[in-house]
């Protein structure tokens, strides 16, 4: 029964939802990291906004720069400086679910830019950080990276998988590790 529930799920989805974590503006379409400069993220302090002006496009998504200079470093090697998972939430991907979010919540971890829903998320995201990341490439290649995210999340909201934790799940094993709770999860009944 789930499955033929899936399928008509799937069928009502088809074509529904991007393949990355971009956004259309009033001049383009596929806008990566709501019009952020990448560069800017690996330089700390707060991301910089891009300017509509300066820009480059990779693996069709348009990129915005807040200068010359930052548009030539990821036009030598966009690769480096792109966001991991096409720009969708590092700790949904280890489940192999695309979560839109913005782009203000980072992490620069091992030279590889993840993008993150909230300091919740990331934080309980870091309680095993590389085999999450092994996790999210693992499933990344394997099934999400071409799928628009409106079918791969309702694929995997109804067949989870096995390693599945909820927010309060890992909200009480951050408690347990580290003796209090993540920035924003709610307190305990």
């Amino acid at each position: 029964m789930k499955v033929l529930a899936l399928l008509l799920f799937a069928a009502l989805l088809q074509g529904c939802g991007t393949i990355h974590n971009t956004m259309k503006d009033d001049t383009d379409d596929r806008v990566m990291l709501r019009g952020n400069d990448p560069v800017s993220y690996f330089a700390g302090g707060a991301p910089q906004r891009g300017s509509p002006a300066i820009r480059s496009v990779f693996d069709g998504d348009l990129y915005r720069f807040a200068s010359e200079a930052s548009k030539r470093l990821f036009d030598a090697n966009p690769k480096a400086y792109a966001p991991a998972w096409a720009g969708f939430c590092a700790s949904g991907v280890h489940y192999a679910l695309k979560a839109a979010i913005g782009a203000d919540v980072y992490l620069v971890y091992k030279g590889r830019l993840l993008m993150f829903g909230s300091e919740r998320s990331k934080a309980n995201w870091m309680l095993d950080a590389d085999e999450n990341i092994r996790l999210a490439d693992q499933y990344w290649e394997a099934e999400s990276k071409d799928v628009p995210y409106r079918l791969q999340n309702a694929k995997r909201l109804v067949f989870k998988v096995a390693h599945y934790k909820t927010d309060r799940e890992l909200d009480a094993e951050h408690l347990r590790r580290y003796g209090k709770l993540p920035p924003g999860a709610p307190e305990p009944r």
